[in-house]
């Protein structure tokens, strides 16, 4: 290799690290004021929001890794998912209540689960109570393979919040939630998503986020 193309790959890996550094990407502080912020101060926020983009990007790539096992989409999963769920709390799932869940449509609804149970994953029941309605179970091979994945990551993820004290519990708690806040308010102004199994779906491999960040320059 070239010594042209090393410098090449350490500028690309630095510019890489330092996509939530408003110096980087917002040099003239068109967007993020910090002025008032000590570079220690500036320094550590940075640092957490480069460890929250580590995580999603190594969480995404472990979902990407679990679906394309076993062959489904993101609604798939999520719809697995919840079936499981309910499952254990003993509830009967029904069509609609998987359709209000994921936010799809009665037909959307009808596609997804004729083809998760042609794929083996799920088989319909007559509902116990409602002759005219039907319930949807998972198959105990597919209930396996879900809990050995994303269970057991679950799992994992358990224990890492279990290790923290109380108090930064709340603060995290605190954090993430009004995280939420301020990304479900910009929604209206970049435009309402879908999740719609049947719409056309954006990127959703592990280096998505990677190419939207390179898009946007």
């Amino acid at each position: 290799m070239t010594p042209a193309r090393d410098d090449a790959r350490r500028d690309a890996r630095r510019i890489s690290a330092s996509l939530t550094d408003p110096r980087v990407i917002d040099p003239r502080q068109e967007l993020v004021r910090h002025d008032d912020l000590s570079e220690e101060e500036l320094a550590q926020i940075v640092r957490l929001l480069a460890a929250m983009r580590e995580w999603r990007d190594a969480d995404q790539r472990l979902s990407f890794e679990s679906r394309t096992h076993m062959k489904l989409n993101e609604t798939d999963m999520r719809a697995l998912r919840y079936i499981i769920a309910s499952m254990n709390a003993d509830v009967p799932v029904t069509a609609g209540a998987l359709s209000d869940h994921l936010h799809i449509s009665t037909a959307s609804t009808t596609k997804l689960l004729d083809r998760l149970e042609r794929a083996g994953h799920v088989v319909r029941r007559p509902h116990p109570t409602d002759r005219r309605a039907v319930t949807v179970e998972i198959t105990p091979e597919t209930h396996r393979e879900v809990r050995r994945t994303m269970g057991l990551q679950h799992a994992r993820r358990f224990e890492v919040a279990r290790s923290l004290s109380p108090q930064d519990r709340d603060t995290v708690t605190r954090f993430l939630r009004d995280l939420s806040e301020t990304t479900l308010a910009s929604v209206p102004a970049v435009g309402a998503g879908s999740n719609d199994p049947d719409a056309p779906a954006p990127d959703s491999g592990p280096d998505s986020a990677a190419r939207s960040d390179a898009r946007r320059g």
